[in-house]
């Protein structure tokens, strides 16, 4: 599968380049700057460009089958980034449907879980990111209403780490206990999650 990979040069885009060429996909970043892929130059399409700008996202899917979307913002939240999900989920979902490319799965975070007790993901996220937040809930509604083949992935806090393959999927919850997980099993559970019917159009936890 041709896979379009964004936030690639972030911790979790990263893991997901390394893990889309395990599965053998033919991998295209599309990122501001290339220096931290110097280790995947050979192997994979690195592209740069704005992710805001709709019109460099098209060119750039322009041949893939699928968006692997590992961008998020950096925490504490500039102002003038309040609503940089927002922005960035309206050019890509705009770019896709342009482009024709109808897949796409994209991370989030479990703060939105309102139903998750243990851990309160929803009331931690309410007193201490609450800019993160409203700004994740506004790229899910995005994505939601774009008539899509979207996933959205949901994981708690992110820890770096080998991949272990023990971690745990809920469907519309975020698992008992869910209180991290490392970025390399984000990855893989993105790049399986791309094959699996039974997750279009669904929010998903997953946690250690």
């Amino acid at each position: 599968m041709n896979v379009l990979i964004l936030g690639a040069t972030g911790g979790t885009g990263i893991e997901l380049v390394g893990r889309s060429l395990e599965d053998g996909h033919s991998v295209t970043a599309f990122v501001r700057s290339a220096e931290r892929l110097s280790e995947f130059r050979d192997r994979i399409v690195i592209k740069e460009g704005d992710l805001l700008n709709r019109s460099a996202l098209a060119n750039a899917l322009c041949g893939q089958d699928a968006v692997l979307s590992g961008f998020g913002p950096r925490v504490p939240i500039a102002k003038e980034d309040a609503h940089l999900l927002w922005d960035f989920a309206a050019a890509l979902t705009g770019a896709m449907k342009e482009s024709g490319v109808r897949r796409a799965v994209v991370i989030s975070t479990a703060f939105l879980f309102k139903d998750s007790i243990i851990p309160p993901t929803y009331l931690a996220g309410k007193l201490f990111f609450p800019g993160v937040m409203a700004d994740s809930a506004d790229l899910e509604e995005v994505f939601q209403n774009s008539g899509l083949d979207w996933t959205l992935v949901r994981p708690p806090q992110l820890a770096n780490g080998a991949a272990t393959g023990k971690y745990r999927v809920r469907i519309g919850h975020l698992p008992l206990f869910g209180f991290k997980i490392s970025r390399a099993d984000v990855a893989d559970y993105f790049v399986k999650a791309l094959r699996d019917d039974s997750v279009l159009c669904k929010v998903v936890g997953v946690s250690n």
